[in-house]
């Protein structure tokens, strides 16, 4: 009977290690917003919609827009958008050309929560990486974005 070669152990595996760290990383980043009254996958729209005015007043999105940074569906997203509308952060209004569709914007307090959030995204990055040098976390980073780019990911990590 030929012999086989024992499993090999979990930690042998990268992807046992990036899952260890991620699971911290997003643990610390997720207890931080949730602190502010919102999910990870709140903070995601949030920081869509806020792309989408590109910080001013005036800009909006669409509800498909969210549902493509999300990845999730369109019930899915509508809840999102319901109880961010219900915390003063989000506001619908008709989209002008388009009965059927309205168009998603930030209010004034939404804007005010995204940078406050984005310091504690900044602040989770700088306590689970801040002790490697900045040339080694941007290499990290960019080994991290070639994986992406080669597996052709696109939705958004929202936990």
């Amino acid at each position: 009977m030929k012999k086989t070669n024992p499993p090999s152990p979990l930690e042998a595996h990268l992807g046992y290690w990036m899952r260890f760290v991620s699971n911290q990383v997003s643990a610390g980043f997720q207890q931080a917003v949730e602190a502010s009254g919102v999910s990870v996958t709140d903070w995601v729209a949030l920081r869509t919609l806020f792309d989408a005015s590109d910080g001013g007043p005036q800009g909006a999105a669409t509800h498909a827009t969210l549902t493509q940074a999300l990845g999730m569906t369109k019930g899915a997203v509508s809840k999102v958008v319901a109880r961010l509308e219900d915390q003063g952060l989000v506001a619908r209004a008709g989209a002008p050309t388009d009965a059927r569709s309205h168009t998603l914007s930030l209010t004034p307090a939404g804007r005010a929560l995204v940078p406050v959030l984005a310091a504690k995204a900044d602040a989770n990055d700088e306590k689970f990486f801040g002790h490697l040098p900045q040339a080694e976390r941007q290499r990290l980073a960019r080994l991290l974005q070639e994986m992406v780019r080669l597996h052709q990911w696109q939705q958004v990590p929202r936990s």
